[in-house]
């Protein structure tokens, strides 16, 4: 499939669809349309408590936005029960493509200036696509996709597409549905507009997951 686009991705997005490699070395895509989809409902997310107290503790430095393509290599690496990737050098290329249209966004982990772990998906409307996470440290990855989600409620999205449901990801909260409830709410979703911040103090995370009023005035955002 050498003549994917960023905007043949975006209109993939739309109708419930995405790209995977078939590995690494492979110039093989393929289109995958689950019959069941993955979401995390943003108004049912839950933080454990043990991640709550690393949270508070500061024990990252997180950013949005500041490594995109790095992140990208991170999710590309091999870990435990992920020994091969479905991330291959154009699908690299074409999120990265995105990326610079405003389209994707990455969400990074830090410790002593050393990149430990993040996230990154698509955007569309108020419709995130969460696309994939890496950890080299421990929790790094579980507190990208914390600030991930107060970034989303707070610039009003409405779905959070998580793909296929892991066992990681139900304990925050992920549910599976049917397709054709998948294509209702993304309908809806695409069809608004939100803001996607850039910059959020740590100390509005919390209040935010809660549903608290913040101020947002001096915080960066893209839309």
């Amino acid at each position: 499939m050498a003549d994917i686009t960023p905007e043949l991705l975006l209109r993939a997005y739309a109708l419930g669809m995405f790209p995977m490699a078939e590995n690494a070395d492979s110039d093989v895509i393929r289109w995958v349309e689950p019959k069941r989809r993955g979401i995390l409902p943003l108004d049912g997310f839950h933080v454990p408590r043990s991640l709550r107290k690393t949270l508070r503790r500061g024990s990252f430095v997180i950013t949005a936005d500041r490594e995109f393509a790095a992140v990208m290599r991170g999710c590309a690496e091999p870990a435990p029960g992920r020994e091969d990737t479905w991330i291959n050098a154009q699908i690299l290329e074409l999120y990265t493509a995105l990326h610079a249209q405003g389209h994707a966004h990455s969400i990074e982990a830090w410790r002593d200036d050393r990149l430990v772990g993040g996230l990154y998906g698509v955007s569309i409307g108020a419709a995130f696509f969460g696309e994939s996470m890496f950890s080299r440290a421990t929790d790094a990855s579980k507190v990208a996709l914390v600030h991930l989600v107060a970034r989303l409620r707070l610039g009003g999205y409405r779905l959070l597409d998580a793909q296929f449901i892991t066992r990681h990801l139900v304990r925050f909260g992920a549910i599976e549905i049917a397709r054709s409830r998948y294509m209702r709410l993304l309908a809806d979703a695409i069809a608004r507009r939100t803001v996607f911040y850039r910059e959020l103090d740590p100390v509005l995370v919390e209040p935010a997951l809660a549903g608290e009023a913040v101020d947002l005035q001096s915080t960066s955002h893209t839309s």
